[in-house]
């Protein structure tokens, strides 16, 4: 599955001045069946949500729809949601046909206060999509390997991020055993640049097999990455160690 990588600089709190950069280097993409933009890819990570919050029919859903319909690529990435009065990170997974599933973040980063203005995701999602199986998740989630772990044998698992210099070591380490542990194909997608809270982002989108090698080495410049990714090669691993037969089962409450 030949996958896109967008890492961006983001302009804060400016959804159309984020969706008109998007839209430039998207239409730059001559061939992906995916494309993956950064967590809150429209605002920066923001705690200000009340002017700039969307519904789930407001104008980025709508250019995303159209976008992957131009593209004949599924495009996924997070933005803030509203709904019932409550504000979501929201992941959002539209398909070419214009159909959205979504996945609400379930570990907000305290560290900022995100909990106290977002409301929390209960549900893991698995995309099935062009015959892979997908497990996106956002950010935080990353330090919490039982949320994330294979019990679904999911094919790839994608985060969406806005993780900042300071802790971009626990980022590489993190993805790279998220790989290895569910012997799956992992991929995480940053910003760089600075935002208004004066954070630093160095980017290090990057991509790894199912054994936690390199197939896109961490990445600190502004661009669009193409990696391009061998199911059956991975089923082959899989098949001959066996580790995830072995794993534990369990129940999340």
């Amino acid at each position: 599955m030949k996958t896109a990588l967008i890492q961006a600089p983001l302009i804060w709190e400016n959804p159309k001045a984020n969706r008109n950069y998007f839209e430039e280097k998207i239409n730059l993409i001559d061939e992906a069946d995916l494309i993956v933009l950064p967590e809150m890819f429209t605002t920066g990570f923001t705690m200000n949500p009340y002017t700039i919050a969307e519904t789930m029919e407001g104008e980025t859903l709508l250019w995303l729809k159209h976008w992957a319909k131009n593209k004949n690529a599924a495009i996924t990435g997070s933005l803030i949601i509203i709904e019932n009065n409550k504000y979501y990170n929201k992941l959002v997974f539209v398909f070419p046909s214009g159909e959205v599933q979504c996945y609400d973040k379930r570990h907000l980063f305290s560290l900022a206060g995100e909990e106290k203005i977002y409301t929390s995701g209960q549900q893991k999602l698995i995309v099935d999509y062009k015959g892979w199986k997908i497990c996106p998740l956002i950010c935080y989630d990353l330090r919490f390997p039982v949320f994330s772990r294979n019990t679904e044998n999911y094919d790839l698992l994608l985060y969406v991020a806005n993780w900042p210099k300071p802790r971009i070591n626990a980022w590489d380490i993190l993805l790279k055993a998220r790989a290895v542990e569910n012997m799956c194909y992992t991929i995480g997608v940053n910003r760089i640049g600075w935002d208004e809270s004066r954070h630093e982002y160095v980017g290090h989108s990057q991509a790894l097999d199912f054994l936690g090698n390199a197939v896109l080495e961490p990445q600190e410049s502004e661009g669009i990455f193409i990696v391009d990714l061998d199911k059956t090669q991975m089923l082959e691993a899989r098949k001959k160690f066996g580790f995830l037969n072995d794993k534990d089962s369990f129940e999340i409450q």
